[in-house]
């Protein structure tokens, strides 16, 4: 049976990057599910496809090709063969990805690859319903918090070092609409799960945060 860890939790947390650097130390296989979301996203925007158009939507749902690829570089990216990592982090994906992600039609094509991923190895996978949906009876559950001010500042500030031009007042109000979407869906809503550990990451550093959730796992698998 394979080892699961899922670590859910709000958008700027510093899930990704927490997640990246456990892999590396505990060699689990790092599974960014909010990638695939995001695939879907931007192939239905490159077709002009409205989320609200469910047959066109379905018709590129049963041809999508996502792949994820880990490196010593990190994780990459791939939509039909094409290396889209830094394309689906772009602010017109940010803005819509929550609206293809509470489709039941998305999930329904999706959760059943997560859940295969997670079967065939030890992963650490991140995301929004990992521990309550995906991976119920995860091993380890993670729930990274972080204050809504301090998550719009960090992702304020990843925008910048990528070229980005957004200011605060946008991210804060972009992330606001973002999490009123992911609660309020109908399909696997956003919510903690009961039985995770709770890290509040908004005074802690990044190397704090890998730290406490390594000891985590380090203590479960001895189990």
């Amino acid at each position: 049976m394979a080892f699961v860890v899922a670590i859910d939790g709000p958008a700027g947390t510093g899930k990704g990057t927490v997640t990246k650097e456990i892999a590396k130390i505990t060699g689990l296989i790092n599974i960014d599910t909010g990638a695939m979301y995001r695939c879907v996203a931007l192939e239905a925007l490159n077709n002009e496809i409205s989320y609200n158009d469910t047959k066109k939507l379905q018709r590129i749902l049963e041809n999508i090709d996502i792949r994820l690829e880990n490196n010593k570089e990190g994780q990459k990216v791939f939509l039909n063969g094409k290396d889209v990592s830094e394309e689906i982090r772009k602010p017109r994906i940010d803005s819509n990805v929550a609206k293809f992600a509470a489709l039941k039609i998305v999930r329904d094509k999706l959760t059943p690859l997560q859940r295969k991923m997670g079967e065939e190895n030890d992963v650490i996978m991140e995301g929004r319903d990992i521990g309550t949906v995906v991976f119920p009876n995860a091993d380890v559950k993670i729930f990274l918090d972080c204050s809504l001010e301090e998550r719009a500042k960090r992702r304020y500030k990843q925008n910048l070092q990528k070229g980005i031009n957004e200011s605060y007042d946008e991210v804060l109000e972009e992330m606001i609409k973002r999490h009123e979407l992911e609660t309020k869906r109908e399909i696997a809503p956003f919510v903690k799960p009961k039985d995770a550990v709770v890290v509040d990451s908004t005074s802690m550093t990044i190397e704090e945060v890998v730290q406490k959730i390594e000891k985590i796992i380090k203590e479960k698998r001895k189990e």
